[in-house]
């Protein structure tokens, strides 16, 4: 009986809660206006949510009350968040003036783009006619289009710079076996990029498989199957100084961050960046406090940052000297942009598909909204690539729906904290997100899964 009581107790204070939104609804209308009294239902309609949830009783060990709770937090939030475009009044007297809409209340949206009023004309403008495949195919042409002559530009000065970072390392280093400088990155690849300002230079380590063997991610001390392990093996029947590269050993593995730091000497003391940019016509400089290999690069007509990645292939495996933050020295990143690109291009090759076009345009929203720029191209082209496992239709006319498609796909990894690579399910890669960090993106992507043309818009 007592705790039939205690809970008719919540329902009264909850009708009381109840009475004083009302109240205060009815007088913010006659004050407001309809617009204005939408808005502020809109907030205290999510606040009243989160009262609700925080005063009733939870049902221990329901899952499906403890599943729920992140995706209703979502929905509160998107729906705060859908007020603060909401046009306010300045002026007491500007009251008696009629109010615009707000540019996204929650109200249903017209089946056929008839003509406005002209207040909704002036606040959606002609664009709001547009099909969302439309939207996207102009968002695509307007911002993320890059001339072609602006790409060859940057291609021939970055391959030109390769080639003599290629010569200074044979003529400084002629003990160490470096394959051939190689040029890659979206720009090249055609995948994921925004402009023409970014290259990477790839350094081959050669290594003799006979002196040297791989210790999986699972192994070494982080735990991570990310990050492999280089061993040096045999020392007791070929000791250091067999391989030239025993220089580079911390604790007999071969070490990234110590290769690193000899080049990244080389970089900024060793070579003449000034004479090479005079040849060139440009001047490069190498960023002397980044502990990446970076440089950037000044042109007449392009601006350019290039790094630099010492690059070991080997079982099968490509991995880049990248560790990551911390103390921990001899860690590689395995790397599977190579696979990505192939990948992408072999599944829209086989159908015509538009999943280069998809990777794009996400990856371009993304890098404009703050709270998403921790997304990187590659996750989302993993997204992309699962979701092709079990969808087929890639058609540029199915460009919409696979849009939205992978919006609400991401959704769901974000709900759950991990995104399983596709080459290697062992691999989360969203692993280095921090809790804030995908509660942020959940936030936006949650509304954004519904109305996909809020990410479209000027940031």
């Amino acid at each position: 009986m007592a705790e039939l009581g205690r809970k008719r107790g919540e329902r009264r204070d909850g009708s009381g809660l109840g009475s004083a939104v009302d109240f205060l609804l009815a007088n913010a209308r006659l004050v407001l206006g309809v617009g204005g009294a939408a808005a502020l239902a809109i907030a205290t309609l999510a606040v009243k949510r989160l009262i609700d949830r925080a005063t009733s009783p939870r049902d221990e060990g329901d899952p499906k009350a403890e599943q729920k709770t992140l995706e209703e937090s979502w929905q509160d939030l998107a729906l705060i968040k859908a007020t603060q475009n909401a046009p306010k009044r300045q002026r007491r007297e500007d009251l008696s003036e009629p109010l615009l809409l707000p540019a996204r209340l929650p109200v249903p949206e017209p089946t056929e783009c008839s003509a406005p009023p002209e207040t909704f004309q002036v606040e959606f403008g002609p664009q709001h006619c547009l099909t969302l495949q439309e939207k996207l195919l102009l968002h695509y042409s307007s911002h993320l289009a890059i001339p072609e002559e602006q790409v060859a530009l940057v291609q021939q000065l970055a391959r030109s710079i390769c080639t003599e970072l290629q010569n200074f390392l044979q003529t400084k280093c002629p003990e160490l076996p470096f394959g051939s400088l190689f040029l890659s990155g979206p720009l090249l690849d055609g995948l994921g990029a925004l402009a023409a300002d970014h290259v990477d230079f790839m350094l081959p380590v050669v290594l003799d498989p006979g002196l040297w063997s791989l210790i999986p991610g699972e192994e070494t001390v982080v735990r991570n199957p990310q990050y492999w392990m280089i061993k040096r093996t045999d020392l007791e029947y070929f000791p250091r100084g067999r391989s030239p590269w025993d220089r580079f050993i911390v604790g007999r593995y071969l070490s990234s961050n110590v290769l690193n730091e000899t080049l990244h000497k080389m970089l900024v003391a060793s070579i003449n960046w000034p004479a090479i940019g005079s040849l060139l016509g440009s001047v490069i400089r190498p960023v002397v406090a980044s502990e990446e290999l970076k440089l950037e690069v000044k042109h007449d007509q392009v601006e350019l940052s290039v790094t630099l990645f010492p690059v070991v292939e080997m079982e099968d495996k490509i991995l880049l000297a990248a560790p990551p933050e911390g103390l921990v020295e001899n860690l590689w990143l395995e790397s599977f942009y190579k696979a990505e690109i192939s990948k992408v291009k072999e599944l829209d090759a086989g159908d015509c598909g538009a999943r280069q076009y998809c990777i794009r345009i996400l990856n371009g929203v993304c890098k404009s909204h703050p709270s998403l720029r921790k997304l990187s191209g590659s996750s989302l082209t993993h997204i992309v690539l699962h979701l092709s496992a079990t969808v087929s239709d890639w058609a540029e006319g199915s460009l919409a729906a696979r849009f939205q498609q992978v919006l609400e796909e991401l959704v769901g990894y974000l709900e759950k904290g991990a995104l399983p690579s596709y080459f290697n399910h062992k691999i989360n890669l969203f692993c280095e997100l921090s809790e804030e960090e995908i509660d942020e993106m959940g936030f936006m992507l949650y509304r954004a899964a519904s109305e996909p043309e809020l990410l479209l818009k000027e940031k």
